[in-house]
């Protein structure tokens, strides 16, 4: 049946069940092929697919299977029930069961004819005509490659069958598993009734191993055929070979003669004189070697000489010189067995003696008198002790001499005090005991001296002990030097051991050649290469005069017989004195920087000490109070002293401490805070007894605000004489402007440049009092305030009221404090860093409080004649006689006002006051005519009106000062619309 082109592949899900059916039928009525099974059959693998595929010899053990089968497969193909001999495949192969029968066409496949490769015919026969045509050009090849190639592989595919477990190089039947796998004991089980399927089935594998022999064979038979031919010409080639054997045998025969006759004639003779050249050699070694001995044998002898005399650095080469030539020039002497050991523990002792020497030699340097004298102590003895601590590796000395600082900083001061205690009489040592106790019954000037003498002697402590550290600093430089040159050293014979090899070559070239053979064991024409051997360096000729075992006690001769490697190099301390620098010092540059880092970190360390001793002496003397009681020029006097102190130490040693600073500034703050509050108390009870009148300038006040208008902010020095003759002023006079004012600022004004110079004479406290100072200031602000405009001084004080008088007097102090602030803005200024400069804009603010406290006295006077303008004008009719009352007691009061402010306050500050009273005046009459209907209209009452105020503007502008005064009083009327 065919199918159309346009039939699916795949079948729809709306088919029908008996198509299905059927497929399913077709399936188990053409089962696959299968294949008989392999020798060494599979395990069941749970796959009931696979069970079936294959006979199994577990699961298919209880029915019948091809391996019952009695007849072989020969006959069971010959089945004698045939009629006839089939020729078909399938039949012979399968036997009768095999029914051959028409394959249903698919319902899938299109029908193919030969129409559908029409197409593929067309484009195929242009090339095969043009292959058909290059097969004619190209000659075939040869048609016994074909059939060998044809051959080998049909061997090939025979080898295939083999399995490849026989193809294993390391196959072997004495191996379990691979005996197993060849021959599974499966196939020989009898247990259980199952003979004859064992039989069948080792039948069937001897017949399969029996099949893969006859395949070997068959292709190494085949190999041997086609090998054949050399074989045969291998055989013929054998005959020809022996021969040539025979002729090289007798050409080696006649060689050895000749050359054994060469040897007796030309070499021996030779070879006898330079084994007997050897043998002096040798002589000449163990000579010398003997004379080693001799001098190693005298090295303990010498290293005790040369520690009598405290050469530590000198021993400890001795030592390392000796122990090298016993490692590797007498390495194995039964004779110096033990005397490495011994030169080991004398090494020990030598670093606890250079340690406890050292130590000695801090306490002594140390302790010391305390003279002007900053020369160093033996300073050669130093040089050799820290060579030798360096050589040994001790690099932890330092510390020793760190602790004898501290014990000497100790006994400084407490030496200090005994000395101090001694001299005052009025100290009873015997009833007081303790010497802390002795020192607080000092007064201020004893103890003042008392600190001068410590901070000198700390001083050349100082200076001491940085001339000691900085020699020793010097010396491990001077390592680190040398270490640098040898480095240097290194790399230039690194780069010359390429001329070195050249000459190397040229004597190997000579001697190879046969010329200077005699020659070449001579150390006298050996090349300068050769001269780096120890042995060669200390015997340069089989003459030379050998060291003398007598001269044990000269390092030098030990030194001279140890390793060419180690050199010394001169150098120079900065004292002058002159070292000998070793190349053993096997120390790393990174060990030599942290050494002289630690070395610097100690002077560091000695200023910190001092500090916190002075710290410690300086606390036990504020325990009472003792600091927060001096005045303002003692505490100077000790800050100044203790500031020279701190930069004489940060100059000495080159870094900052900050304990002897912190307490400073500590003690500085508690100075500001009882500096503050003693004048902060005081500007209170001034103010509190201030009445607020004008008050007389002594000369002293005047001079110290021309001393202030001259750039120098300080308290003048008091003239007694001078002052008693000039006699005090009215005004205070500042830059060219007259100032009245009452006594309690003329004293805040003194208060002020109390604080700026004490910011000169202590700048650690310049933050402090800036603050201390604004609060001040702010309190002068309120507290004036509250008893000028808050009317607060008639209670404290007793005034009867707060006159103008009082007002314009408050307002002139104010602008007087006002006048001052950018000055003392600019002072602190000069004095802070500029990451402080935000601290300025408390001036800022103090300044605008200030301006605005003198608006409000300036609006105070102006309101006071507002009211009084409000009660007179409510009650004025216009009506004769001219002037009227109203306008007369105006005029009047107007008057005293002018009296009361003019002397105090500047003519400008005047006329701008009048101004504003004026246009208030203005405001009220505008008020009261339009009340009282009295128009412009040059009517009677307007007359009366325009007289009055006439007289208002002649007696206004009379007053002094105000002449000039623009009162523009058209304004009163209403303008017509």
């Amino acid at each position: 049946m065919a199918s159309s082109h346009s039939s699916s592949p795949v079948p729809q899900s709306n088919s029908s069940d008996a198509f299905f059916k059927k497929e399913m039928d077709a399936t188990k009525r053409f089962r696959p092929v299968q294949s008989l099974p392999d020798v060494c059959p599979k395990e069941p693998t749970g796959d009931p697919s696979n069970l079936c595929d294959s006979p199994s010899l577990v699961v298919d053990q209880h029915r019948w299977t091809i391996y019952h089968s009695k007849v072989n497969l020969p006959a069971a193909l010959n089945d004698p029930r045939l009629a006839k001999r089939e020729s078909d495949f399938f039949t012979k192969t399968w036997g009768v069961d095999f029914v051959d029968t028409e394959v249903t066409p698919s319902f899938y496949l299109p029908q193919i004819t030969k129409e559908h490769f029409a197409l593929y015919q067309q484009e195929i026969t242009p090339r095969e005509k043009i292959h058909e045509r290059c097969k004619n050009i190209c000659a075939p090849k040869d048609t016994f490659d074909r059939t060998l190639l044809h051959t080998h592989d049909k061997s090939r595919t025979d080898l295939e069958q083999v399995p490849k477990i026989f193809m294993k190089p390391d196959f072997a039947l004495e191996d379990s598993l691979t005996f197993n796998a060849v021959l599974p004991w499966s196939h020989f089980s009898t247990a259980g009734g199952k003979g004859n399927r064992d039989a069948a089935s080792s039948k069937l594998l001897q017949e399969k191993l029996s099949h893969y022999l006859d395949i070997v064979e068959v292709n190494i038979a085949h190999q041997i055929s086609l090998r054949s031919e050399a074989f045969f010409h291998a055989m013929t080639s054998q005959h020809e070979l022996q021969d040539y054997l025979r002729k090289t045998s007798q050409a080696v025969k006649l060689l050895r003669e000749k050359i054994s006759k060469i040897d007796k004639v030309m070499c021996e003779g030779s070879l006898r004189v330079l084994r007997l050249s050897l043998t002096r050699n040798n002589c000449i070694k163990a000579y010398n070697k003997l004379k080693l001995m001799a001098t190693v044998h005298q090295t303990q002898p010498t290293v005790q000489l040369l520690l009598s005399t405290s050469e530590f650095v000198g021993a400890l080469d001795l030592i390392s010189t000796t122990q090298e030539v016993l490692q590797q020039e007498l390495q194995g002497i039964h004779s110096f067995r033990h005397l490495g050991s011994q030169l080991c523990e004398l090494e020990k002792l030598i670093d606890k003696m250079m340690i406890a020497e050292f130590s000695t030699y801090a306490r002594n340097d140390l302790n010391r008198p305390l003279e002007d004298d900053c020369q160093i102590l033996e300073e050669e003895r130093l040089v050799s002790l820290v060579f030798g601590l360096l050589k040994q590796r001790k690099l932890n000395f330092y510390e020793i001499y760190g602790d004898e600082m501290i014990i000497t900083a100790k006994n400084i001061i407490k030496q200090c005090v005994v000395n101090t205690v001694s001299q005052i009489e009025e100290i009873d040592t015997e009833v007081v005991v303790k010497l802390a106790d002795q020192m607080r019954m000092m007064n201020f000037p004893q103890w003042f001296d008392l600190l001068k003498n410590i901070f000198s002697k700390f001083t050349i402590f100082l200076k001491r002990i940085k001339a000691t550290l900085n020699t020793i600093h010097s010396v491990v430089f001077l390592v680190l030097d040398k270490n640098q040159k040898t480095r240097d050293l290194e790399d230039t014979l690194q780069k010359n051991s390429a001329k070195d090899s050249t000459v190397d070559t040229e004597v190997a070239y000579l001697t190879h050649e046969g010329m200077f053979i005699s020659d070449a064991f001579s150390e006298g024409d050996l090349p300068p290469v050769a001269a780096d051997d120890t042995t060669s360096q200390r015997n340069t000729s089989p003459n030379s005069e050998p060291c003398s075992s007598d001269s044990v006690s000269e390092p030098e001769c030990t030194t001279d017989s140890s390793s060419s490697k180690e050199q010394t190099t001169s150098s120079v301390t900065p004292g002058g004195v002159e070292m000998m620098i070793s190349d053993d010092m096997k120390l790393t540059d990174l060990e030599l920087v942290r050494l002289a880092n630690n070395i610097q970190e100690l002077l560091y360390n000695a200023s910190d000490i001092c500090h916190d001793r002075s710290v410690k002496f300086l606390m036990a003397r504020a325990k009472d109070g003792f600091l927060e009681k001096l005045n303002s020029s003692e505490f100077v006097a000790l800050s100044r002293l203790m500031e020279g102190f701190i930069l004489d130490t940060e100059q000495i040693c080159g870094r900052k401490s900050m304990s002897l600073r912190g307490a400073l500034q500590s003690q500085a703050n508690r100075f500001v805070n009882r500096f503050h509050e003693e004048r902060k108390t005081k500007l209170s009870l001034l103010l509190d007894n201030e009445r607020w009148k004008q008050a007389e300038v002594p000369a002293e006040f005047q001079d110290l605000v021309d001393s202030v208008s001259d750039g120098r902010i300080s308290l003048p020095e008091k003239k007694p004489a001078a002052t008693e003759e000039r006699k005090p002023t009215e005004f205070l006079i500042v830059e060219g402007q007259k100032y009245a004012t009452v006594g309690t600022v003329l004293l805040l004004i003194r208060i002020i440049l109390e604080y700026c110079q004490c910011v000169d004479n202590i700048p650690s406290i310049t933050t402090d009092m800036l603050t201390r100072l604004s609060d001040l200031l702010k309190y002068f602000n309120s507290r004036s305030c509250q008893l000028v405009l808050g009317a607060g001084a008639l209670q404290v004080v007793g005034l009867k009221t707060i006159t103008t008088k009082n007002l314009a007097l408050s307002s002139r102090c104010l602008q007087l404090i006002v006048h001052y602030i950018p000055i003392i803005r600019a002072h602190f200024e000069a004095r802070l860093q500029p990451k402080q400069f935000s601290m300025l804009r408390h001036f800022d603010h103090i300044t605008k409080d200030y301006h605005d406290h003198i608006a409000e006295i300036s609006a105070k006077l102006v309101a006071i004649m507002d009211s009084l303008f409000d009660k007179l004008l409510s009650k004025y009719e216009v009506k004769a006689p001219v002037p009227s009352a109203c306008f007369r007691n105006i005029c009047k009061q107007m008057a005293k006002m002018h009296e009361a402010i003019y002397d105090l306050l500047p003519e400008e500050q005047t006329q701008m006051l009048f101004l504003r009273i004026n246009a208030s005046y203005k405001l009220h009459l505008k008020r009261q005519l339009a009340h009282l209907n009295v128009v412009n209209d040059g009517g009677p009452l307007n007359g009366l009106v325009t007289s009055d105020v006439a007289f208002y503007t002649g007696n206004l502008q009379a007053l002094k000062g105000l002449n000039n005064l623009d009162l523009n009083m058209a304004e009163i009327w209403e303008q017509k619309r």
